[in-house]
């Protein structure tokens, strides 16, 4: 009987200490999801941002057609447009959102850390990015590429011309190694690379002649010559695209429910256009429509009753983000075509481009 009181004490010993480990293990766990484990998410949860009424979208205010603002001070722009549609899907208001301007090296900082929601910041897809920043890239919204801006009346036509120039780009960007790739592809080197914080930098030591060519996306080097000092004519865009760029929103590492909500978010907006639903038509498809996929599409009641897919999202998500944004093509037609740029690989996959949306079923 003593023996078998000792084998009891021991168990006893092992419980409590299997107790104390389990409470540590709870710990750490804890401490992960504040952003010091593996692989957990920072960002607030879908549920936690609807409870709040709003959301942050990590943006900027300097880049035209994209992200800026106008003469009244007013937001513009195809990134500004899509933190717009993911309020409207969250909450039906357009309005519902917090705009977060950040700089470019503060990116993936103030998504880690829970500074904000979404990042919806002309940020290009990569797999360092996607490994190493704990960012889980969605659904590309603008298929970009890298291009060469050059005073209007110099030699270059293309890189192979630009053996030993001085080449100025935005620091903590993925443009340098492209740069470099795409020097040596041509068969020329680079001088000088100058990386400088933000466009405004550039461009006063582009003017200044301490560089010979520009190197960004294609589609920021258009905004930035539509607003050229002394007029969009003094430089030009050389006519060779040498990476490719896809740019769409970002949400943090595990954040799976608001990550599939603010996907669809941006399905609605292309949906809508493969269905010749426009901000201006919606009201009056949504009255008279008796095609399903129609129906389905905006929340409307059908056999079976409505549809709802399970997103967290109102089953008339879709109808909010059109009716107060819009869809893809209105989206791009209000902000990028002014920029001289056309739809191209952005077209719909009907018209052979690249933008598609899953089934809505």
């Amino acid at each position: 009987m003593r023996s078998l009181g000792k084998w009891a004490a021991l168990v006893a010993l092992f419980a409590a200490l299997a107790l104390v480990l389990a409470a540590c293990g709870d710990d750490d766990d804890d401490s992960g999801a504040d952003g010091g484990g593996d692989g957990a998410s920072a960002g607030a949860s879908l549920q936690s941002i609807l409870d709040g009424g709003s959301f942050k979208c990590g943006t900027r205010d300097d880049l035209a057609g994209f992200a800026a603002l106008d003469a009244s001070g007013e937001r513009v722009g195809f990134d500004t447009e899509y933190c717009r549609a993911i309020a409207a899907a969250l909450f039906g208001d357009s309005e519902a959102v917090e705009f977060v301007d950040l700089q470019t090296a503060d990116r993936f900082t103030a998504l880690q850390s829970g500074e904000i929601d979404v990042l919806v910041r002309n940020t290009t897809w990569t797999a360092t990015r996607d490994g190493s920043e704990g960012a889980r890239f969605l659904t590309t919204t603008f298929y970009d590429g890298q291009g060469m801006l050059v005073n209007a009346d110099s030699p270059y036509q293309s890189l192979s011309d630009m053996d030993g120039t001085t080449i100025c780009l935005t620091e903590g960007t993925t443009t340098q190694l492209n740069l470099e790739d795409a020097f040596t592809n041509a068969g020329v080197s680079v001088g000088e690379a100058l990386p400088f914080a933000d466009p405004e930098l550039i461009q006063e030591a582009y003017n200044a002649g301490r560089c010979d060519g520009w190197t960004a996306d294609r589609s920021a080097l258009a905004g930035f010559k539509t607003n050229w000092p002394g007029g969009s004519d003094k430089v030009r865009i050389i006519d060779e695209t040498f990476s490719k760029e896809p740019l769409g929103p970002a949400v943090s590492d595990g954040n799976d429910d608001l990550a599939q909500a603010v996907e669809w978010a941006v399905f609605a907006t292309i949906q809508a256009e493969e269905l010749g639903i426009t901000s201006k038509n919606v009201d009056q498809i949504r009255e008279n429509s008796d095609n399903p996929d129609v129906r389905r599409f905006l929340g409307l009641e059908e056999e079976g009753g409505t549809f709802d897919p399970g997103l967290g999202l109102p089953t008339d998500f879709n109808y909010q983000v059109v009716k107060q944004v819009g869809n893809y093509g209105e989206i791009f037609e209000r902000n990028i075509t002014p920029l001289g740029l056309d739809r191209g690989v952005n077209a719909q996959w009907t018209d052979g481009g690249l933008i598609y949306a899953p089934p809505y079923r």
